[in-house]
């Protein structure tokens, strides 16, 4: 594939047990899933046993970029890593998505991907430039910070070149460590925890030149700009939200665009504090400790800037941290925690002092820090029935859910949280994004297009019928979550922006209904392969289904691990973060309270007939059937299932 455009055509692989360096061919791979997560995902089950567990030699932690990374204008430039991790009980199949640019000097370098397997001896950390490839020892940066690391890395190499490190948490192997790249792109899952175990410190990339072989780059040209247009529309819609979200609006001028390689429609942001500091400041990472920080000084300053920084150079993932701090407030109030059996003074949550002395616990695993360490599950068992209650009130299954995402107010997204190994946040946007948008124009927002007529016919187009828009009922919520399950995992083979696409409205056109085939367009121009839209949705199923078959295949078990936390079918929705009064459309696009909603137990279970039934699997036990699979060119998959005994019946 070395002149095939849109690839470099090579798959770099590192055995640090051995020191051995290989290269394989990206074409075993590419035409059956693109790149990305669907490439990673196929060597994964290629390489990795069910048995092997998340800290053992043969897991593969496994980088991987799609045709778009390095291409300008498109917001195609972000990269996944692929692992066994051991965020989940037991040890699964995980992936993360990260922006920047260390995916894309991958990309320059000569590698569609990389390949990690074994454990070194001794802390090392590998170089790869176009010329060479090599492991160097590390010893000198173990125990030092993700982001201290990267720094020391580049001032010694060049500034050129590009880092993914981790901090002391991931060395130790904690359960939330995350890893952290130029840009302050971050990735959770686990994924830290990974390379703490094969005592890989960073890996560095460089090339020496920047450029990608497109077949056709005057579409490409003229795709971005017509991008670029409908990127900068939205801004000044979306700033409101930002504000009521935000309880300091001078916040903004502070704020500074941070792109990933090539994007124009960038909504990642920097922030300077006020003693020069400078680093990443959007979404969770941004807001995790906001409110608490804000409750202890009384004032908004630079403390929530600050907070993330110290998880980024610790090493551990907001999401995670923000379950664990949930869990500490609520166990504390109930009498559970307290100063004595954790070490530290609990009446200081919100402080800057007490943030770092429990990060520096838990990534040390120190007392209570080390239990933590484990993950929440495990860490709430110690504490007895009572704790394990509260964890399940922060967690919402296995550390998954979040409200505003959540089921009582969406119900779609109840088939995203029960089939996923994580937040499956991408998903999750494609509804809740849309509804922010209807909700603007409910409230008269300048500017707002999105009303119920254009919500039915958007989801008409994109969800499968009308009646997906309709909050109030089951119906067309299966199909839906088919859909949008496809196109997601298509789009995280190509790699593309989870916040730029789909484009599914469109300000400038009469009805305002965006367009799902501007992907599979866009990956023409890049490979020259002509591709429709029908045709890259049959390869988001594809990679969807091998996902399944590699989660079945390490002990999940269909219809009966498919499930929500009971939380959602017995506790009443109160509230909703951004959406306080929980409006959704309803009936003929008529606004629609769902406060007081709780997720209908029996529906949910019918929506899972059908969405089995839509997937060609066994509705009894929600498991594959071999037609489903070897319909979908996976007919290795379906004889690996079948011998183990994991298909289900013939429909």
């Amino acid at each position: 594939m070395k002149d095939y455009p849109g690839y470099s055509g090579k798959i770099l692989r590192v055995d640090l047990s051995t020191g051995k360096i290989s290269r394989d061919d990206t074409a075993n791979y590419a035409s059956k899933f693109i790149g990305g997560r669907g490439l990673a995902s196929g060597i994964y089950w290629d390489e990795v046993l069910p048995e092997t567990g998340a800290f053992d030699e043969q897991n593969r932690i496994i980088f991987a970029v799609g045709p778009m990374a390095g291409v300008r204008m498109i917001g195609g430039s972000r990269w996944v890593v692929c692992a066994k991790t051991s965020k989940t009980v037991p040890d699964h199949y995980n992936y993360s998505n990260l922006g920047g640019t260390w995916g894309s000097e991958l990309k320059f370098a000569g590698y569609d991907a990389l390949v990690v397997q074994g454990i070194s001896e001794k802390p090392v950390y590998l170089l790869v430039t176009d010329n060479k490839v090599e492991l160097r020892e590390a010893s000198a940066l173990w125990g030092k910070g993700a982001v201290e690391t990267r720094k020391i890395l580049k001032n010694e190499l060049g500034k050129s070149f590009k880092v993914v490190a981790i901090g002391p948490a991931g060395e130790n192997m904690v359960t939330i460590a995350s890893i952290h790249a130029d840009n302050d792109a971050s990735g959770s899952a686990g994924m830290g925890a990974v390379m703490g175990s094969k005592k890989l410190k960073a890996v560095v990339v460089n090339a020496s030149e920047r450029s990608v072989n497109i077949a056709q780059p005057e579409r490409i040209k003229e795709m971005g700009k017509y991008l670029q247009g409908l990127w900068q529309f939205p801004s000044k819609m979306n700033k409101p939200y930002l504000v009521e979200m935000n309880p300091a609006p001078d916040i903004f001028p502070k704020l500074k665009k941070s792109p990933c390689y090539g994007c124009p429609g960038c909504v990642r942001k920097f922030y300077e504090a006020d003693n020069g500091k400078k680093g990443k400041f959007f979404c969770h990472s941004a807001m995790f400790y906001q409110p608490r920080a804000m409750k202890y000084y009384g004032k908004w300053d630079d403390a929530s800037f600050h907070a993330t920084r110290m998880l980024d150079e610790y090493g551990i993932e907001s999401h995670g941290f923000d379950y664990i701090l949930n869990w500490i407030e609520r166990c504390y109030e109930a009498g559970i925690l307290n100063d004595n059996n954790t070490g530290l003074l609990l009446s200081d949550i919100g402080s800057l002092e007490f943030l770092e002395t429990l990060l520096k616990k838990i990534s040390g695993l120190e007392g209570f820090g080390g239990l933590l360490a484990l993950g929440l599950d495990k860490a709430a068992e110690h504490f007895g029935p009572e704790s394990v209650e509260k964890a399940k009130e922060c967690t919402y299954l296995s550390s998954k859910c979040k409200t505003f995402y959540g089921p009582r107010l969406y119900i779609t997204t109840s088939l995203f949280y029960a089939m996923e190994p994580r937040l499956p946040i991408q998903h999750l946007h494609e509804i809740s994004i849309r509804v922010s948008k209807w909700l603007a124009w409910k409230q008269g927002v300048k500017g707002a297009y999105f009303s119920s007529e254009v919500f039915r016919a958007i989801a008409k187009r994109f969800w499968g019928s009308e009646i997906a828009a309709d909050f109030s009922t089951y119906e067309g919520k299966a199909l839906a979550a088919k859909k949008i399950q496809d196109r997601q995992y298509a789009k995280d083979s190509l790699v593309l922006c989870d916040l730029l696409y789909p484009v599914m409205d469109l300000p400038a056109t009469e009805d305002h209904v965006g367009d799902p085939g501007l992907e599979s367009q866009l990956l023409s121009a890049v490979t020259g392969d002509q591709i429709v839209e029908q045709g890259l949705d049959r390869i988001g199923e594809r990679l969807f289904n091998l996902q399944r078959a590699i989660l079945v295949r390490e002990g999940h078990r269909g219809r009966g691990d498919d499930i929500v936390a009971d939380y959602f079918f017995k506790e009443p929705l109160e509230f909703d973060h951004v959406n306080t009064e929980c409006l959704v459309p309803g009936k003929d696009g008529a606004p629609l309270s769902r406060k007081g909603e709780v997720l209908d137990r029996k529906a949910f279970e019918g929506m899972k007939d059908e969405f089995y039934s839509l997937r060609n699997w066994d509705v009894a036990t929600g498991l594959q059937t071999r037609d489903a699979l070897c319909d979908l060119g996976l007919q290795d998959v379906a004889q690996d299932l079948e011998h183990r005994g994991l298909l289900g019946h013939k429909r």
